[in-house]
């Protein structure tokens, strides 16, 4: 035996300790580290709502409840995450609930890194979950009764079943499509968000219809619009089987019935929702008219407070027809003030990716709830630290903001430099990424205007790729070309 084989032979040694074991590197790509992967980060993402003692509450959380548990039709809440509580078993235990949302996005990630970086091992995705639960907002969303939880599932979902179905395999692709319709179901803005993606994707897969020359990447347009599909026809049933106890909605299937109610609040925020009443009040005595001299001043006072008018016209069972009228007239007569301010709503919400937004006390909002649908998890509830005031934001936010900001900055750099070297392959990934936040940030700046939750909700997931891709150059991670999705 010569010298090499002995040197060979003998064991490694670390800190002058025999390493007698050697673990091999099992790679996602292999189906016992992907079951692994998804089994081990489903628990990483629940460790906020565990050091909690209760999953997170939402002051929306409550209405969900009442609608899932009583099939109690509530107009501005998606009745599809409120039968999914139901489903989930959340009358047993919300934490059902928060262990379901937490797979799920397990699931996708694992599932986005096998087809984009199947080399990654086990270990690696292990590391990069740990680092992404206390980096970023994924824990807190994942944990939380509100489906805001799932706008990062369907981005990550859509991605590889438009551009990588080869490398993900149809068996996970037509997996993925229910949980990414699902996860598009479950919020309105899910569906404004996935539909700017598809329109998107087609634009891309038109392209090269214009520059035939250039080897521009080919997007599978079936699958993303068969998530599409899915998530638009589980709102219409869903919404069909509420309002069937609801006989004074004569529409049994539709979309939403509160897109104009929220749309005329952000309107009035901006001061057009006024102009408008003027105009029309002369001749059309709308409910509103009597308060138009004494509108709130932002949207979320008109919608939620206390003495504003909406509660004296029957709140979001008022007269739907008067705020499509309101919409309509304030659009048309005053398109510039309408979209100026709707953009700069979008602009700041772009860059509002605070953790913890409406992570409070919630006593006063849900007691009656817990009491009434779900009394053995009360004690648990009252006791959590959300509910007795023990939640500070302000130093997570340290990490959580700059963290986020930068990420998305890092994708713009990556976007930029295959743009300029004509590596379109490349620019997919960190172009999709982008713009599924600021889609995100339309939709929600738009309709609704800017609370942090909603872009902190998919902050995260350009993290998770500087994360994936530290080990190695981009390109090499993205090496392999994009087949056709014909």
């Amino acid at each position: 035996m010569n010298e090499s084989t002995v040197r060979q032979a003998r064991p490694a040694r670390l800190a002058g300790w025999p390493v007698r074991f050697h673990i091999p590197a099992a790679h996602i790509s292999g189906f016992g580290a992907e079951v692994a992967a998804i089994l081990l980060l489903t628990p990483m993402f629940l460790y906020a709502a565990w050091w909690n003692g209760f999953p997170f509450m939402f002051f929306d959380s409550g209405a969900y409840v009442l609608e899932g548990f009583r099939r109690f039709f509530v107009p501005e809440r998606s009745p599809v995450y409120s039968l999914f509580l139901d489903y989930a078993h959340g009358r047993t235990s919300l934490w059902y609930v928060a262990w379901v949302q937490s797979a799920m996005t397990a699931l996708v990630i694992v599932e986005f890194a096998r087809a984009l970086w199947p080399r990654t091992t086990l270990w690696m995705l292990l590391r990069v979950g740990a680092m992404l639960s206390v980096l970023t907002s994924v824990a807190w969303f994942a944990g939380q009764i509100e489906p805001d939880c799932f706008t990062a599932v369907f981005v990550l979902a859509i991605y590889p079943l438009a551009f990588k179905v080869k490398q993900l395999g149809w068996v996970r692709a037509l997996l993925l499509i229910p949980v990414a319709g699902l996860a598009i179901a479950c919020h309105p803005s899910h569906l404004g968000t996935s539909a700017g993606l598809v329109i998107c994707l087609v634009i891309v897969r038109l392209l090269p219809l214009i520059w035939r020359k250039r080897k521009l990447p080919k997007p599978n347009l079936i699958l993303p619009l068969l998530c599409f599909a899915t998530g638009l026809g589980l709102v219409l049933q869903a919404n069909h089987i509420l309002v069937r106890k609801s006989p004074e909605i004569t529409d049994k299937y539709f979309v939403s019935r509160s897109g104009s109610f929220f749309l005329a609040a952000r309107l009035m925020g901006d001061g057009v929702v006024k102009k408008t009443l003027t105009d029309l009040c002369p001749t059309q005595p709308l409910v509103l008219c009597p308060y138009k001299d004494n509108l709130p001043k932002t949207a979320d006072n008109f919608l939620w407070g206390e003495e504003s008018p909406f509660n004296k016209v029957g709140r979001f069972y008022g007269p739907k027809a008067e705020y499509d009228l309101i919409v309509a007239h304030s659009l048309s007569h005053y398109p510039v003030q309408s979209l100026a301010w709707g953009l700069w709503g979008a602009l700041r919400q772009y860059f509002m990716v605070r953790t913890g937004d409406g992570v409070e006390p919630q006593v006063w909002v849900l007691r009656d709830l817990f009491y009434g649908f779900m009394p053995k998890q009360r004690i648990p509830y009252m006791t959590a630290h959300q509910q007795t005031g023990k939640i500070h934001f302000a130093p997570v936010n340290v990490v959580h903001v700059p963290l986020a900001l930068l990420a998305q900055a890092w994708l713009a750099w990556v976007l930029w430099r295959a743009l300029r070297r004509r590596r379109w392959n490349l620019a997919t990934l960190p172009a999709f990424v982008l713009v599924a936040l600021l889609g995100n940030a339309l939709v929600c700046g738009l309709f609704s205007g800017p609370h942090d939750r909603y872009q902190s909700r998919v902050a995260w997931v350009p993290v998770l790729i500087v994360l994936l891709t530290a080990r190695g150059s981009v390109e090499r991670a993205l090496r392999q070309p994009i087949e056709s999705g014909t």
